[in-house]
């Protein structure tokens, strides 16, 4: 256990992480918090149940998502540059650009990607034969699905941040990696920062961990990413290592005037809101590569990532000068380790409160007109109705994982979830791995209900079994 700047309430950070830690059953964690340019920060546990060492700030944790935010950001640098523009079509750069739907490979723009607004599914699950790179990536689109026309609304897709990846790419002459060095990662000082995984294993670094599926008990997660090792498809939407040090750093770059590397105003630009988002736990709205969300008054931008066991919160408010990053090596509780260290750590530095939505009574009408199995590309969710309680499970497809050559995150079985008010579509799960998350269903034109949203992805209503 560590901490710093016992003036920013280090001891009591470090007292409450080791408890949240051990609450949740989290082998290893890091924390920092950074206020008006002091820092605290707090480590826990060991980096891996079979071979362990000691957390530290300095320790590598796969960030998954929260890449999102240093993709967004290296090519906003070359929009402000004059190398990109945001409202053309992505096919200026990717020419090589094939969709399931010609008329949106032609229509899809730069900004569509940044604000998950390109109506492409969430992810395109790689099967080799070339696809491990982010051109092999691009030339397996045509095999992704649409759910919606280009611009119309968000919905969450790490294949569009991969597409973003290739723009980089071609506009650069360079590969991703390369070119988000140059642009970012070495100007903003980001010296423990990587996508290389040679770099990582030289370094200290977290292994994630999972349910053994048996007895529950954790053990490391295999492959290290949540893909195997040396492929570079997945890099742009969540393929960085990070430390809470390295991510203290992006947070003061994120609040600061951008230097060499971005023009303030193009910082700016990035935290408004581009498109709104509905009762959605990541936010009220999308800016460009963050998600925007309001705390007990607070306006604030964050994004979140969860790899192969392991789960990252990086939360930023801007108006007080604020940040706090949360790292955590288990899955699925990493998230709710994450969640619980932000809400403390706003509760006690700034006074914000966060409290969870009281969901109704249940309502077996209703129930019964949202029971069913809703897919995106890669997952299914089932929403179960027993007749007293709705519930909705979350499952990696079966042919999917049977046919992976590497381990893959657990599933979340049926947890408890309850509509938001008598007569509107929202709701929010109360029970297990996704507790706290919110989500509406979606209607027709109709008024069938043909969706649902979890964690910003819009799920399309599968046909019932006949």
């Amino acid at each position: 256990m560590s901490d710093s700047e016992n003036g920013m309430r280090g001891d009591e950070l470090a007292a409450f992480v080791e408890a949240a830690a051990e609450e949740f059953g989290v082998p290893g964690a890091a924390v920092g918090v950074l206020r008006e340019g002091r820092e605290a920060s707090a480590s826990y546990g060991v980096t891996n149940l079979e071979n362990p060492q000691p957390v530290d700030d300095n320790t590598l944790f796969h960030l998954a998502s929260v890449t999102k935010t240093f993709t967004a950001t290296a090519l906003m640098r070359l929009v402000a540059e004059g190398r990109v523009e945001l409202d053309a079509p992505v096919r200026r750069y990717v020419p090589e650009l094939r969709l399931a739907d010609e008329a949106a490979a032609e229509r899809i723009t730069v900004l569509n990607l940044l604000n998950h607004t390109a109506g492409l599914d969430w992810n395109l699950v790689l099967g080799g034969g070339g696809a491990d790179t982010l051109a092999g990536f691009v030339a397996h689109l045509p095999g992704l699905p649409l759910i919606a026309p280009p611009g119309s609304r968000a919905s969450y897709s790490q294949a569009g941040y991969n597409l973003a990846g290739r723009v980089i790419e071609t506009v650069t002459g360079l590969p991703f990696e390369k070119a988000m060095d140059q642009l970012l990662l070495e100007p903003a000082g980001l010296t423990n920062t990587f996508f290389d995984l040679d770099e990582v294993m030289v370094r200290r670094f977290a292994v994630g961990h999972t349910p053994d599926g048996r007895g529950g008990e954790l053990r490391p997660a295999r492959p290290w990413a949540a893909w195997r090792a040396g492929a570079r498809g997945n890099n742009p939407g969540g393929g960085i290592a990070s430390s809470v040090s390295d991510l203290l750093r992006w947070a003061r770059f994120q609040l600061g005037p951008g230097g060499r590397v971005l023009p303030a105003g193009a910082l700016r630009l990035m935290t408004e809101r581009t498109v709104e988002l509905r009762a959605s736990t990541l936010g009220d709205g999308l800016g460009i590569g963050w998600f925007l969300r309001e705390v007990d008054g607070l306006r604030t931008i964050g994004h979140g990532g969860s790899g192969n066991g392991q789960s990252a919160e990086l939360l930023i408010v801007p108006e007080r000068d604020f940040a706090v990053v949360s790292l955590a090596n288990a899955g699925p509780h990493g998230h709710l380790f994450d969640q619980a260290v932000v809400r403390w750590v706003l509760e006690h530095y700034l006074g914000a409160v966060e409290r969870d939505p009281e969901p109704v009574a249940y309502d077996a009408a209703r129930a019964r007109e949202v029971a069913g199995r809703y897919a995106i590309d890669a997952m299914n969710l089932d929403v179960a109705d027993d007749g007293a309680r709705l519930t909705l499970a979350a499952e990696i497809k079966p042919e999917i994982r049977a046919a992976a050559d590497t381990d893959m995150p657990a599933d979340h079985p049926p947890a408890a979830i309850g509509f938001l008010s008598g007569t509107g579509d929202e709701y929010v799960v109360t029970e297990g791995g996704l507790k706290g998350q919110r989500g509406t269903f979606h209607r027709d034109a109709q008024g069938a209900v043909v969706g649902v949203g979890l964690a910003g992805r819009l799920f399309g209503r599968a046909p019932a079994a006949s």
